[in-house]
């Protein structure tokens, strides 16, 4: 623990300054020299989040951009991650290193013209199961392993990483459970298809949305956000709304799914018509893997269904040095509520 986020690592609300991305910045580079100096093999999960509301950037990015402080937080977030790159090359071990980059959900439209992104032609952003919400940049950086320059379509999602990472330090997964990634070494090291029918599920809360098979995406529900968020300015779909898809109602297709060719039309505006062949073609390969999914299923125990303030870190490791461990408070749970 280094400092209390609201008290050491202040954002300027007024100004969008911070120097948080800086600060995790040092800390990333520290550790990584003191790794390698130690011959150590490590994972470092460098995850700054200075694009997530409320946007920041230090002082030497601020202002610097044409996007707003959403494009100097960008700006500061690649000029971060060009030292760290450049550090792994000093220390020599970039040869001996993966480095994956790549986000939790897309961007955030909902946050006004200086502190939104921008998901380019897909549709809607952060919280819903379109395109804009989910699909992210994935970038494999190993010199020597990874042939730069190169493109592979196969479609992956972020839990693969850890099926991947077990592979590459020879470890085989624990078979006491079902996971629900998978190896993407021959992906990523050969350029190999070897899962090219490997369906995509598009959850909301334990609901499912949608399913991608190839280039076909079928919608079993579809909802933005609610006519009560809607009526208070908050869009999820800001001039984007597609009639009967972008709906603030949930609306159910289970019987009928919405499907579109993300290849032709990855703003997903255009659903094929249920008279065609096409559609009759895609349903029938997609409706015996979503049958599947769901008798093979195995629930979770939900882990964000219910609230309590005294697991937050009122008094974590190291606080003591800083004399700023905080009295824990008497836990008293309740029912979470989550609109979105």
């Amino acid at each position: 623990m280094v400092g209390r986020y609201y008290e050491e690592f202040m954002i300027d609300r007024k100004t969008g300054e911070s120097n948080l991305t800086h600060i995790y910045l040092m800390e990333g580079l520290d550790f990584i020299e003191r790794q390698s100096q130690a011959r150590r093999p490590f994972f470092l999960y460098w995850a700054p989040d200075a694009t997530h509301a409320p946007v920041y950037a230090s002082k030497h990015f601020l202002g610097k951009s044409q996007r707003g402080r959403y494009g100097d937080a960008v700006m500061e977030l690649d000029y971060s991650i060009g030292q760290i790159l450049a550090w792994l090359k000093l220390l020599s071990i970039d040869q001996n290193t993966l480095v994956f980059f790549t986000s939790d959900n897309g961007a955030a439209l909902t946050s006004g013209p200086y502190e939104s992104g921008s998901n380019g032609p897909f549709l809607c952003g952060k919280e819903t199961t379109f395109e804009g919400g989910m699909r992210e940049p994935a970038i494999a950086w190993w010199p020597g392993r990874i042939k730069e320059g190169t493109v592979n379509f196969q479609l992956a999602n972020v839990m693969d990483l850890y099926v991947t990472c077990l592979a590459l330090a020879g470890i085989s997964p624990p078979s006491d459970r079902t996971l629900d990634g998978i190896d993407l070494t021959p992906v990523l090291l050969k350029q190999l298809h070897t899962h090219q029918n490997r369906p995509i599920f598009y959850y909301r809360g334990d609901e499912l949305m949608a399913v991608r098979l190839g280039q076909y995406k079928a919608h079993y529900w579809t909802w933005s956000n609610s006519w009560q968020e809607f009526k208070k300015g908050i869009n999820f779909c800001p001039g984007q709304e597609v009639p009967g898809v972008t709906t603030h109602d949930q609306i159910e297709h289970t019987m009928q799914p919405l499907i579109f060719h993300l290849g032709q039309d990855p703003g997903e505006k255009f659903p094929i018509s249920v008279l065609t062949k096409e559609y009759q073609d895609v349903l029938s390969r997609i409706s015996p893997i979503v049958d599947q999914h769901k008798k093979t299923l195995v629930p979770g125990v939900p882990q964000l269904n219910m609230c309590d303030v005294a697991v937050m870190n009122w008094a974590p490791a190291g606080c003591e040095k800083l004399r700023k461990c905080l009295k824990v408070p008497k836990s008293q749970p309740w029912k979470c509520d989550w609109p979105h």
